[in-house]
């Protein structure tokens, strides 16, 4: 059976696991699919990066290499600070940079002398990416690392071949060291002329971590094409590639503050919370997952206007999030799949992403309609679509009831695993979602609206 025959069986069979028994036929599923790993990603949303290395003792952006490796000796190093404070704010995976361009490694490298045991910390009988890994999984959170492909340090870099195998070295250290690794990112900077063997780097880390996803310069996460944290507006998961539609969805990564390591100077220049809130909703709010880099300083700590900011942006979600004026009301559906309450729209209202209100087959449009019993004043709609089963939704609007007619507040294209809308305040008592685009019947698994404070 060929490989894209089983995973829609298996999507099939999930779909029906998470029911049980019904009247009305699951949905076929709308292939491309995630892999259950790109699906996790996804309803994960969020990941923190922690760009760390030489250049927080050098005041620099991009090392080139001939840093002293004594000069890394963060005295107050503290990885569980790291964990909690990302814990805390909501962060499911924390992606570390384990060497970046400079060459230095977080780890004791048997390629390498321009690493971890030349530092002075801990009179180089230390391993960073250790107390990392030990600290993320202590509270929770799932691993990740950052490798640059670039080494403007190592002699090899200067031979394709010769440094083809360096790295695949300093990989099967990284990923046969620490336990389960959930994601391996790669950027594409790099030397003129250098070319990377980047087939066997993919080769090597499915062999090695096959559950890992490979990010950016990978075929399992895409870069959403800039540094800002903003995705398009109608940034779906479903890409070509080779003439063939993939499942390949989008991560916005940014950094807290202008730069991606951390800067003395760029201590009071943390991003404001309005800034943090923009970058949530349009990148988690537009189908992507958010990456956002905080930089701990030269004693190895975040600092205290970075955490206090996160906890100001945790809030202001929370806040935001915690009350949904259409979970559990009165709903009625245009059309719903063979009349079965299983499918109907309470299944979108009820805050279990893996129920989902489904139409019949043929139909490609329909509308939902909520009845909130008295008037509530809101200004975000969130929309979900159960996309195991795939992403379907090409164009969709959301209305409300005032002076006896539907008034259009929101007029979108895709929705995927989330799409958030902000608007002015609008009170009202009903909402009307419709679907008008749909690539198959479409599926959805959460629709609500919020208050986001101002």
């Amino acid at each position: 059976m060929r490989k894209s025959t089983l995973l829609l069986a298996g999507s099939l069979a999930l779909a029906g696991a998470m029911r049980g028994t019904f009247a009305a036929e699951p949905p076929a599923p709308c292939a491309p699919l995630p892999t259950p790993e790109q699906l996790a990603w996804q309803r994960d949303e969020l990941s923190l990066f922690v760009h760390f290395t030489v250049n927080a003792f050098t005041d620099r952006e991009w090392g080139d290499g001939t840093e002293d490796p004594a000069i890394f000796n963060p005295t107050q190093l503290d990885c569980e600070q790291w964990a909690r404070v990302a814990k805390d704010a909501g962060f499911k995976l924390v992606i570390l940079t384990t060497k970046h361009h400079d060459g230095f490694c977080l780890f004791p490298s048997d390629y390498t002398d321009h690493d971890i045991a030349s530092a002075a910390w801990k009179d180089g009988q230390g391993d960073l990416v250790r107390e990392f890994v030990d600290a993320c999984r202590k509270h929770g959170l799932k691993v990740g690392f950052y490798l640059s492909p670039w080494d403007r340090h190592e002699p090899k870099y200067a031979d394709n071949a010769a440094y083809d195998e360096h790295f695949r070295n300093q990989l099967t250290e990284l990923l046969t060291r620490y336990g389960a690794i959930s994601e391996v990112w790669f950027d594409g900077a790099g030397g003129e002329g250098h070319v990377y063997d980047w087939q066997s780097y993919y080769a090597l880390i499915r062999k090695l971590q096959p559950k890992a996803l490979i990010a950016i310069c990978g075929p399992d996460i895409r870069w959403v094409g800039n540094e800002d944290g903003f995705a398009r507006e109608d940034e779906s998961s479903v890409q070509m590639r080779d003439g063939q539609e993939i499942w390949y969805p989008a991560e916005c990564d940014v950094s807290i503050r202008p730069g991606w390591f951390w800067h003395k100077q760029q201590d009071d220049q943390v991003k404001s919370l309005e800034h943090l809130l923009d970058i949530y909703y349009r990148s988690v709010g537009r189908n992507s997952g958010l990456l956002l880099n905080v930089p701990p300083n030269d004693k190895g700590l975040f600092g205290e206007l970075d955490i206090q900011r996160l906890k100001e942006w945790r809030a202001a979600l929370d806040r935001t999030f915690a009350t949904d004026f259409a979970a559990g009301k009165s709903a009625v559906a245009s059309n719903v799949r063979g009349g079965d309450d299983a499918f109907g729209p309470a299944q979108a209202l009820d805050g279990d992403i893996d129920t989902y209100w489904a139409t019949d087959d043929e139909a490609r449009t329909a509308s939902l309609e909520v009845d909130f019993g008295a008037p509530a004043t809101f200004n975000v709609s969130r929309v979900q679509e159960f996309i195991p089963l795939g992403e379907r939704v090409r164009g969709y609007t959301i209305e409300v009831w005032q002076d006896g007619a539907w008034k259009e507040i929101v007029k979108g294209t895709t929705v995927g695993h989330k799409k958030l809308e902000r608007f002015p305040d609008v009170t009202a008592q009903k909402v009307r979602l419709t679907i008008t685009d749909s690539r198959a019947c479409p599926l959805i698994a959460g629709f609500g609206v919020h208050y986001a404070s101002r």
